[in-house]
C-alpha cells in the first residue's frame, strides 16, 4: 500500500498527462494489489480477528486497541480508495493530480506508524 499510489503518480505524470495510458503501469498497479496487497489485508483481518476473539490477548478497558482498531480500520478504507483509483485509471477516468496521489501516498504511512506505536509503546 506504500508503493500504488506512487505508481500512481508516475502513471498520472508520465503518461496520463499526454492523453495515454501505459499497459506497463496498469499491469504493475493491478499485480500490486492482486498479488500483494489484497492478501496481505486478508491476512491482517483474519489475524486481527483472531486476536479480538481470544479471551486475554487484547485490554479494551485501555485506549490504545480502540486506536489501532480505528486505524486499521482507516487502512482498509484507504486499501478500497486505491483500488477505486485503479479502476479509473485503468478505465481512463483519473480525476487526480500527480501531487494529490503523492499526499494520498503519505496516508498509510501515517496509520502505520500509529498502529505500530499504539501496539509497541501502548501510550494510553
Amino acid at each position: 500500500m506504500l508503493y500504488l499510489p506512487r505508481l500512481f503518480v508516475h502513471h498520472t505524470e508520465n503518461f496520463l498527462s499526454k492523453g495515454e495510458s501505459s499497459p506497463l503501469f496498469e499491469m504493475m498497479e493491478l499485480k500490486l494489489l492482486k498479488v500483494i496487497i489484497n492478501p496481505a489485508m486478508i491476512v491482517t483481518w483474519v489475524c486481527g480477528l483472531i486476536m479480538i476473539f481470544t479471551p486475554g490477548v487484547i485490554d479494551w478497558s485501555a485506549g490504545w486497541p480502540w486506536i489501532k482498531a480505528i486505524s486499521v480500520i482507516l487502512m482498509s478504507g484507504f486499501h478500497g480508495w486505491l483500488s477505486a483509483r485503479r479502476k479509473e485509471i485503468a478505465a481512463g477516468n483519473n480525476r487526480f493530480t500527480g501531487r494529490q496521489y503523492r499526499f494520498a501516498n503519505e496516508v498509510p504511512t501515517v496509520l502505520m506508524i500509529v498502529i505500530v506505536i499504539c501496539v509497541i509503546a501502548r501510550p494510553f
